[in-house]
């Protein structure tokens, strides 16, 4: 089955047809990576409790934890305000990265950047 149109006419791909998914730690709101999504991609996500992405490099669907056995398993999804990036809210069993960490933002810590006080 494809995609529920309700949810593909909200979507706004870019060129490749692909729509920024960025994947949340359910429990503690940690970034834990970013994928794309295809309406198929999206669809399996919907549809089977695992995050399924599209790979850009190798033209073909993946899902998380196939080799690694580090699933992910799907606790929700949203849409933002533009429809073009999608946030998946995920029960990550073992590190997120491939690198072997938890998160894909953990390689070599924060970039040095001036850092705002309280907006006035």
């Amino acid at each position: 089955m494809p995609l529920d149109p309700a949810i593909a006419d909200r979507l706004r791909r870019d060129a490749a047809g692909l729509v920024c998914a960025v994947v949340q730690d359910d429990r503690d709101d940690r970034v834990l990576m970013v994928g794309w999504m295809d309406d198929e991609a999206l669809h399996r996500t919907l549809t089977t409790g695992r995050v399924t992405f599209w790979s850009r490099s190798r033209q073909e669907y993946w899902r998380k934890g196939d080799t690694s056995g580090h699933i992910q398993l799907v606790r929700g999804v949203e849409l933002d305000c533009d429809g073009d990036a999608l946030l998946v809210r995920v029960e990550q069993v073992g590190p997120a990265c491939h690198t072997g960490t938890r998160s894909c933002f953990d390689a070599g810590g924060p970039l040095p950047a001036v850092v705002s006080g309280q907006a006035s």
